[in-house]
């Protein structure tokens, strides 16, 4: 996984100039997970189980676990081996791969080789949602601009994470249950009752719409729109596996529960028909063969879900088998595609004689879905009708699973007609005259012609995975060994090997059966029964009616609650805490407990300088209130923070008021830039006097409710404050600064969570404010003399004109907070100070550097834009974190280095100290974003408003 991860980021961003050799280089990820597989090979069939795990945070469940066996192998290789060949056939199809493309394949693989070897159900959803994420980027980022693919991404965006959403609180109540969340443990000995239950259901509806199980089916088709290598690799060999995988990874501990087969076998089964009737009507190549998958996964949720070992054996087969041959068949559509410029079967003629070795391995593909032997799709077929030959309540699942395999034989036959044949054939539509052969289409054909003589990169990887169906069902002992051992944990109705031949048997006719009637329906089906189904409500019909509601009530409601007003949005949240916590104050206060335990009282202050600050607050936030000048009001309300950096001081906290003071100087900064932009004075107040009353009596409630609650916190300790627990776990780390030691080394997690936080809405913020915005105007021009000046390309100061005083003053300065800055980082580990007061001074060197010269000043100050700043420190600050397990550590586990140099003697280096410059390197960044996307939106203004200030 880690490989996967690797080559999706390195491999596109090195060979983004020959993007042919991208796809083909990259196809080595998927590549080596199937050699890894095949030399476990051994091991899987034994029975052994290859496990690892990470211990991250244990106490919240977070343990990653990875477990190898014969189901997970069965998807492992089928995983890398169609990737592997994707990637290749990506070479061809595409004329130049598109760099985003390719990397987000690869990522895909890695996703989906995380799900099936995942041991956790917390690891496996989150596989689960990024290999969610990576199909929204395939299905829609290879033409953003094209609304049906935004749509169809969409759609797979909403359905499957929604579900997955619902699936997710099955997974947490399973989980609670059963005390664990390793999946192994939890099947081992799984539990039961009435919650069991309820999060099998959520678990199903999750996997059901992940493979595109009816009715939550219409995000497939729909997503066909995608180029034929996703569609082949995604919605044929990967994804849409992930639900049928989870069906059968669960099966041995739940399939006897209440609601397991009732369900899972109800909706496969519709599935398989539905699906199946509705494929052999398709003129869409592509639309028939999603059409085809979702039946062929509904077969597969029958097998897996239904709990026999016989059904088992032909479930994990059929995976195997259905990805070697619809995959090649969803690549042929593209090759017609890419050659004839149409998916339509009834614009199509004549095509298997020009790509003969093409209708070739389609005849073969095609020969293995229907169930012909040798293929591996028959010795899958024959165990799935084996698996259902009982009799009794087994009789009807027979006969869905008979019924749905005559669906498979007709509309495979349609896709052969379709593609490679002459005339539509049973459709009882007539080929189109010669007059639509137009002097175009015959041109394309010319080029079709020409281009099947040279696309061997389009050619090997489908006659390789229709090859492998052909041999993979010559040797079905070789599956049976490695299938067994996950088989045998399930029961066992009578012994079944997978096998070519096993006589003149029920299931052997049954497949006769099903093969001549599924001919006759393809030259019989009577389209008048189709039409009219067609009038019926669909899928999709029922999810555009879903989501148009969705936006009606929505609109509705936010046209009601969001109002525009920043006031009447404060209103709402502080009533919300008088009614819920502050009634519960209330009720506190007036219930008689014995008195509790005090450990002192309340003091006016502790030293008299608190009482002057303290009215120096109340005075300053009064008075802002009061003035009518907008900068007036900033400034006072700036005197109210400088006045909290006092208080901060006298109660011995340096670094929160070093922070403070920084952020509270570069606040009023970005205050005074804003106000340049609004009128000097506050409108004139017209509210009623009756709504200023009720806004006065809510702060005041406020107010009262904040000073309660702290009282009442103060008076009611009953335990020894946890703060002065931190020092000696700060001094075991080596830090003489408690509160770096609890940013970066004791409460490590939560600061990358901060920091990431932090770097979202950066870059967001950035985007969003700069859409559409010249940003290139504030570059620094060539050949602009530097000598002879206090700046190095002053251009337009954002506080007025020009200033001498101010460039010198700047120039003086700025190396000096530079310095102070790194000092800060450097000794913040023992003395106050830090990463993150650290980039807030450097960060206001470039803002004095700004407000001396402007834009065109800070550009030609730091050519570098402050994302790579961003991204570079978060990865650093994440690769500290990860570098402890490539030496068996934990994950954000420090450590400290020594070294004793000739002239600065004995040195001492906390790995901190690294993570430390990451988040240095973040708010540095964060702060030259801010100025960026200010200093932009405020230049570029005057010209939209023609010139000006």
């Amino acid at each position: 996984m880690a490989f996967h991860a690797v080559v999706a980021v390195l491999v596109p961003w090195a060979l983004r100039r020959d993007r042919r050799l991208m796809a083909m280089v990259a196809a080595l990820a998927p590549a080596v997970t199937v050699i890894w597989a095949v030399r476990q090979a051994g091991p899987v069939a034994a029975g052994d189980q290859i496990a690892e795990m990470v211990e991250w945070a244990p106490e919240l469940g977070l343990v990653p676990q990875f477990r190898l066996d014969g189901l997970a192998w069965v998807l492992l290789v089928l995983i890398g081996a169609v990737g592997a060949l994707v990637l290749v056939y990506s070479a061809w199809y595409f004329d130049e791969p598109p760099t985003l493309g390719i990397g987000v394949l690869v990522a895909f693989a890695g996703a989906m080789t995380g799900l099936v070897l995942a041991d956790n159900l917390l690891v496996l959803y989150v596989f689960w949602e990024l290999t969610t994420l990576c199909s929204y980027l395939l299905i829609g980022g290879f033409t953003p601009q094209d609304g049906e693919h935004r749509r169809a991404a969409n759609q797979a965006l909403v359905m499957t994470t929604g579900f997955g959403l619902v699936m997710l609180a099955g997974l947490i109540v399973l989980g609670q249950a059963a005390g664990t969340f390793t999946i192994s443990v939890l099947l081992a000995d799984p539990p039961r009752g009435g919650a069991v239950e309820l999060a099998l259901v959520l678990i199903l509806l999750g996997a059901f719409a992940k493979s595109a199980q009816m009715p939550l089916h219409s995000w497939l088709p729909a997503a066909m729109v995608a180029p034929s290598p996703v569609s082949a690799y995604l919605h044929a060999a990967a994804m849409v596996q992930a639900g049928v995988y989870l069906v059968a990874r669960l099966a041995p501990g739940f399939a006897d529960a209440a609601v397991w087969r009732p369900l899972v076998i109800t909706v496969g089964l519709v599935s398989l028909v539905v699906a199946g009737w509705h494929a052999l009507w398709q003129d869409d190549l592509k639309r028939l063969l999603a059409y085809g998958t979702i039946s062929q996964l509904g077969l597969l949720m029958v097998l897996c879900g239904a709990g026999t070992r016989t059904a088992a054996l032909a479930g994990l087969a059929l995976l195997l088998a259905h990805g070697l041959f619809k995959a090649p068949m969803f690549l042929a559509a593209g090759v017609v595609d890419h050659a004839y410029g149409t998916r339509q079967g009834s614009a199509l003629h004549g095509v298997g004689q020009r790509m003969p070795h093409l209708g070739l391995a389609m005849a073969a593909a095609v020969a293995s879905m229907v169930g012909i032997p040798p293929f591996l799709g028959f010795v899958a077929k024959e165990a799935a009708l084996e698996a259902f030959a009982h009799g009794g309540w087994d009789l009807p699942v027979f006969a869905g699973v008979a019924a749905g395999s005559v669906f498979t034989v007709a509309y495979g036959i349609r896709f052969l007609q379709n593609a490679f044949g002459g005339d539509i054939g049973g459709s009882g539509e007539k080929p189109p005259s010669r007059r639509a052969f137009t002097w175009a289409y015959a041109k394309r054909v010319l080029a079709a012609e020409q281009q099947d003589r040279v696309s061997r990169l389009a050619w090997w990887p489908i006659a390789v995975l229709s090859a492998a169906g052909f041999f993979a069902g010559l040797a079905p002992g070789v599956w049976q060994d490695l299938i067994q051992p996950y088989a045998d944990r399930l029961t066992a109705t009578k012994p079944y090997e997978l096998a070519l031949w096993h006589g003149i048997t029920l299931p052997l006719m049954t497949s006769v059966v099903i093969l001549a009637l599924g001919v006759a329906v393809y030259f019989k089906a009577p389209r008048a029964l189709h039409e009219r189904a067609e009038r019926l409500p669909t899928a999709q019909g029922g999810y555009r009616v879903a989501v148009k509601a969705l936006f009606l009530v929505a609109h509705r409601l936010t046209r009601r609650t969001q109002v525009g007003s920043l006031p009447a949005y404060l209103a709402v949240i502080v009533l919300t805490v008088l009614a819920i916590p502050g009634m519960g104050l209330v009720a506190g206060l007036t219930k008689e407990t014995a008195p509790p335990r005090q450990e002192g009282g309340l003091f006016l202050w502790d030293n008299p300088v608190q009482a002057v600050l303290g009215l120096i607050v109340v005075a300053g936030a009064i008075a802002a209130m009061r003035v009518r000048r907008r900068l007036s009001a900033a400034l006072l309300l700036g005197g109210v923070g400088y006045a909290m950096v006092g208080l901060f001081i006298l109660h011995g906290a340096p670094d929160v008021a070093l922070t403070s003071l920084i952020v509270e100087t570069l606040t009023l900064i970005v205050l005074v830039f804003v106000l340049r932009r609004l009128p000097e004075e506050f409108p004139p107040r017209r509210r009623p006097r009756r709504l200023q009353a009720a806004s006065g009596l809510v702060s005041a409630a406020l107010g009262t409710f904040v000073a309660v609650f702290l009282a009442v916190m103060v008076l009611n300790r009953r335990d020894a404050p946890v703060g002065p627990e931190y020092v000696p776990e700060a001094r075991d780390e080596g830090a003489g600064n408690v509160v770096d030691a609890i940013l970066v080394d004791l409460r490590a997690l939560d600061t990358s969570g901060e920091i990431s936080v932090l770097a979202v809405a950066a870059v967001g913020v950035g985007a969003l404010v700069l859409t559409g915005m010249h940003e290139g105007r504030f570059e620094h021009p060539e050949g602009t003399p530097r000598r002879g000046r206090w700046l190095a390309a002053p251009g337009r100061p954002p506080l007025g004109p020009p200033s001498v005083l101010l460039a010198v003053t700047a120039r003086l300065l700025i190396p000096t907070i530079l310095v102070f800055s790194v000092y800060l980082l450097v000794a913040g580990h023992v003395q106050p100070g830090g990463g993150f007061v650290g980039g807030l001074v450097a960060g206001s060197a470039f803002v004095l550097r700004y407000i001396a010269g402007g834009m065109r000043e800070l550009a030609a100050a730091l050519p570098v834009h402050p994302n790579v700043f961003i991204g570079g420190g978060l990865g650093l600050a994440l690769l500290t974190g990860a570098a402890p397990w490539a030496v068996g550590g934990a994950f954000l586990e420090s450590d400290t280095w020594e070294w004793t140099w000739p002239l600065l003697g004995h040195v001492k280096v906390p790995t901190g100290l690294f993570f430390d410059i990451g988040v240095y390197l973040l708010v540095l960044g964060l702060v030259l974003s801010l100025l960026r996307t200010l200093g932009t939106s405020l230049e570029e203004e005057p010209e939209r408003e023609g010139g000006t200030r």
